[in-house]
């Protein structure tokens, strides 16, 4: 078998796999991977006592599942608004963002907390300076402590997850204006210590190189040392969106640049292969180090030395045994990194390289291109492949017609067509590799980050070569202070950037759903067939086109979003201390309510999370939906239309409805995408998919000087006997009005205005409506209060079910028209599943 590592290294992660579905225990799978291995002694066919080995193997991964199973998370005795004393050793310096320092504290062994300190604008402050603790300090603090904790909604990042596996179990928020007591004493490892002086030290020189310019700084500091903290999504989303936004992250082509320049320096000065080697090798390791022990890198790292060892024994290396020999000792380090998208992705690229393009590269362009070289020498045209042959015979005419025509040497002419036919031959092997990468990366893109880039071929062509000669100028910068190596490093950066941008202006607005189960097992098997038939001709064919086929399926998906039809549906998102809420009519339409979003006050930061594109998208493309029919602009406030910009991206809906004051920005934005814009007002009611709407609120001769909640777009949703009520965020003025107007208020189902403030739901209102249930949308352990305990006094003595997206997470009602049903996220066992598919709907009495 020519990589025999592939098989166990399938079987290991298979036990994982195993494991985290239905765990064993380490007993269990101990005892089992025994069994198999003992009834693999006597098994006398050698299939069979491969098999038994091999299901040792997935015992042995569901062993290492097992032992490496966290725990329960450390507590701390403390609520949320409630000022604690922490002590603890800084085992990550401190870094500065717009507007705040930040620094991890280790509180006890594997039990740390993520410190932030907001910075006061005010100018010369000095008590605001930011503290720059250093590695192995022991400090105390007074801080606000709280658990990590997650939007609650099916196809949301699990961010509570992600810093556990860093040992993060707390954010812990400093007073402002407190200072931390630095303790005496010394803690932490001091090799540790001596590695972050080196990275600290690498970036204060970064700073001073690109003094000025915070986004060369930035990027600069997130390309070479892995500190993205500096990282603006503005500044990335090009990069995103042409799918080159693996160039801006440290990654393991680092280590490869970086260890491919360093051996050109030694072998320069006469140092030999192996020691060339090994000094590289040793530098890798230095550079994980230094760059934060970032996955990629270490594995990087962990290839490039294997690839010693081989070359120390006089082994070849083959792609696909190396990376199986690297996976398989990552995993039983770190089990948890096999459900790691950056794990997947960068194993998932090398193998679509070793599998599947290197075949065709060894078949196709590499005879070639070793057929380029020495081109006058005729003698060796015989010992080559005949297609090789005649390139060589048709390049020497064409070098020999060129000649006459312009009265040159022809040795002269051979040299330059032969180096513009190995740069072809260069750009079409890149082109392939891209092309390859981008359809095997095809599914973990499509599922992590709905993008598949079409421009992704062309502009990698261009971002990467860039990117990797940036890389050893920016170092060279580093080390040497040289202000012409850093101008250099900057100027790749520059060019890189509007490549980036011409190429997003080209890029389609295609963004890509969860794929349903079956395609998504169908497209992997199909591309597991392709790559064992890669080397065999006959079947090649055949196997990609299969892949091609199903690869334009995963981008279509022309199948309707599964719903449950004859059904009206309310869902409230979690998304915050914000609105959003997503209707799905009788007949199949939808419609967005809001998006979400934050509200800032004082001088606006920019921000990371884009509620609109990190929050409420991945919900919808969870369900399947590409499209959407209307969206709601209740008002113009940021924590109800911050996200929407990004939904009107994503989902391109028909209609956008308004109220007063709607958002300009906003306007212009649907007009640029071709969205109707629709002013909705009072007394208005129309007949839409199945349903009947009513608009409550606002009047049409209301107006306000500017923007706030009593703006708010409200209306009643009737469908059969049942109905919803919206009302955004209107308060007690408006609620008076709609009471003073013809017609019944009454709703099974009543969104609670304004998050559950006393200002809204008055008693009055409340007796109008008179619901079954109430949609609270409010933030977990928000700074407002929200919802009010009045509010939730009033709620009880109606005895309305209370859903609340701060505690519940994503709630949602729905009818058909006679009966009522809720569901709440909290209720789900995994949490991840879609509405219609996973967990019970609890029928509510009332109806019956």
């Amino acid at each position: 078998m020519r990589e025999p590592l592939l098989l166990p290294a399938a079987a290991l992660a298979g036990g994982i796999l195993l494991s985290h579905w239905s765990p064993f225990s380490v007993p269990e799978a101990a005892f089992g991977a025994a069994a198999f291995l003992i009834l693999a002694i006597p098994a006398r066919p050698r299939w069979l006592r491969g098999t038994c080995v091999l299901l040792a193997v997935v015992c042995c991964g569901a062993l290492v599942e097992a032992w490496r199973r966290p725990g329960p998370p450390p507590e701390i005795d403390a609520g949320s608004k409630e000022i604690v004393l922490l002590e603890g050793c800084v085992v990550e310096p401190t870094v500065l963002s717009p507007g705040r320092e930040q620094f991890t504290l280790e509180l006890a062994p594997e039990a740390r907390a993520r410190v932030s300190l907001a910075l006061d604008d005010s100018p010369g402050d000095a008590g605001q300076a930011p503290v720059a603790l250093r590695y192995g300090q022991r400090v105390e603090i007074e801080a606000r402590v709280r658990a990590p904790h997650n939007f609650n909604n099916p196809g949301s990042f699990d961010y509570a997850a992600y810093l556990a596996r860093q040992k993060i179990f707390w954010t812990a928020s400093m007073t402002r204006r407190s200072r931390p007591k630095i303790l005496p004493g010394r803690c932490g490892s001091q090799f540790l210590a001596m590695v972050f002086a080196l990275r600290c030290a690498a970036l204060e020189r970064l700073e001073r190189l690109y003094a000025g310019d915070d986004y060369a700084t930035g990027i600069m500091e997130g390309i070479l040392i892995g500190e993205s903290s500096g990282l603006r999504r503005v500044w990335t989303d090009n990069f995103r969106r042409t799918g080159t936004f693996h160039a801006l992250v440290i990654s393991g082509i680092h280590v490869t640049v970086l260890a491919g320049v360093l051996l050109f320096a030694l072998r320069i000065c006469g140092v030999p292969d192996l020691s060339a080697l090994a000094l590289a090798a040793l530098a890798s390791w230095l550079y994980a180090l230094v760059s934060g022990l970032s996955a990629p890198v270490v594995r990087a790292a962990a290839g490039f030395t294997l690839f010693l060892a081989a070359r120390f024994l006089f082994r070849r290396t083959r792609v696909m045994n190396l990376l199986a020999a690297i996976a398989i000792g990552y995993l039983l380090w770190d089990p948890d990194a096999l459900f790691d998208a950056s794990f997947q992705l960068s194993f998932l690229s090398v193998a679509a390289i070793g599998a599947l393009a290197a075949p065709l590269l060894e078949a196709r362009i590499v005879p070639l291109a070793r057929g380029m070289r020495a081109i006058s020498d005729a003698a060796a045209d015989p010992h080559l492949e005949p297609r090789v042959a005649q390139a060589r015979v048709e390049l020497r005419l064409a070098a020999e017609t060129l000649a006459l025509w312009i009265r040159v040497k022809t040795r002269w002419c051979e040299a330059v067509l032969a180096a513009l036919a190995r740069l072809g031959l260069l750009a079409a092997e890149m082109a392939l590799i891209s092309a390859v990468i981008q359809i095997g990366l095809a599914l973990p893109m499509a599922a992590y980050f709905h993008r598949i880039s079409f421009t992704g071929v062309s502009a990698n062509l261009v971002i990467a070569p860039l990117m990797e000669a940036l890389v050893p100028a920016g170092f060279l910068a580093i080390f040497t202070k040289w202000r012409w190596a850093a101008g250099l490093a900057g100027l790749l950066l520059k060019i890189s950037a509007h490549a980036a941008d011409w190429h997003a202006r080209l890029e389609p607005s295609w963004r890509v759903p969860d794929p349903p189960l079956w395609l998504g097992v169908s497209f992997a098997a199909a591309l597991t067939l392709c790559a064992a038939a890669a080397r065999r001709r006959v079947a090649r064919w055949p196997a990609a086109a299969t892949v091609l086929a199903l690869f334009g399926l995963l981008l279509w998906q022309p199948w309707p979003a599964p719903a449950a039809s004859g059904l009206l549906e309310l869902t409230s998102l979690d998304v915050g201390q914000g609105d959003s809420l997503l209707l799905v009519f009788p007949q199949g339409k939808r419609m967005l309510v809001d998006g979400g979003g934050f509200l800032q006050y004082g001088r606006a930061r920019p921000l990371n999370l884009d509620t609109g594109e990190d929050v409420v998208s991945p919900y919808l493309w969870n369900r399947g939906l590409r499209r959407l029919d209307v969206v709601v602009a209740t008002h113009a406030h940021a924590d109800h239309i911050g996200g929407l910009p990004a939904v009107l991206e994503n989902f391109r809906p028909t209609e956008l409805w308004v109220g007063a004051n709607p958002s300009s920005a906003l306007e212009e934005q649907a007009a640029r995408l071709g969205i109707r814009v629709i002013r909705r007002s009072a007394g208005e009611a129309l007949d839409f998919s199945g349903a009947r709407i009513e608009i409550l609120s606002p009047p049409a001769d209301y107006a306000a000087r500017q923007a706030g909640n009593n703006d708010s777009l409200a209306f009643r949703v009737a469908y059969g006997s049942r109905s919803f009520l919206l009302t955004g965020d209107m308060e007690r003025p408006m609620e008076t009005i709609a009471l003073g107007k013809p017609g019944s208020l009454h709703a099974d189902v009543l969104k609670v205005g304004h998050h559950g403030s006393r200002t809204s739901t008055t008693p009055p209102f409340l007796d109008a409506v008179s619901p079954s249930i109430a949609l609270i949308s409010a933030g977990f352990e928000n700074s407002f209060g929200h919802p009010h305990p009045d509010v939730i006094r009033r709620l009880e003595a109606r005895r309305a079910a209370i859903l609340r997206t701060d505690l519940d997470g994503l709630v949602t009602a729905a009818t058909d028209g006679r009966r009522l049903w809720f569901n709440e996220m909290a209720w789900q066992r995994g949490g991840s599943a879609a509405f219609f598919s996973a967990g019970p709907f609890f029928a509510f009495p009332f109806g019956w």
